[in-house]
């Protein structure tokens, strides 16, 4: 199937599973107790998030409350559990610098039970209504994105 022909939906729920697989990356890494394979599986896993988040508060969102009217529903909810993802993001930053590994992992183990409750929401209520609103606007919308990857 064609990047062109995947729903608003598929493309960013694709996403969420990218990061999964990413995070998979760091748990392994970490299991071999490879220093150099953490740093770069976790650079690679938050960068992955990040940019991920960027697009949905810079142009998905927008469009969303552009179309709907509502700035105080769903993504407000969303803009705020971002944040908390990326305070932990930070945290773990500087348990990576200081290789504390176990506080990474701590960390993400809080991170993941947020992005999968998180998820659930984007994945079951918002992306489909988005595609309810945004359907016109999903060519010009899945063009801009390449611009975060």
């Amino acid at each position: 199937m064609s990047a062109e022909a995947i729903s608003l939906s598929a493309h960013f729920t694709g996403q969420h599973r990218e990061a999964d697989e990413l995070w998979a990356g760091v748990e392994a890494a970490v299991e071999k107790r490879d220093a150099a394979k953490i740093k770069d599986a976790y650079q690679r896993f938050e960068r992955s998030l990040r940019q991920h988040l960027l697009l949905e508060e810079e142009v998905l969102f927008p469009e969303f409350e552009k179309a709907t009217g509502m700035t105080q529903g769903p993504t407000a909810v969303m803009r705020g559990e971002h944040r908390q993802m990326r305070a932990l993001l930070d945290q773990m930053q500087v348990a990576l610098a200081s290789a504390d590994h176990e506080a990474l992992m701590d960390g993400g183990d809080t991170l993941l039970t947020l992005i999968q409750q998180h998820n659930m929401k984007e994945e079951n209520m918002l992306y489909r209504m988005c595609e309810q609103h945004l359907a016109a606007q999903w060519p010009d919308i899945r063009e801009r994105a390449k611009s975060y990857v």
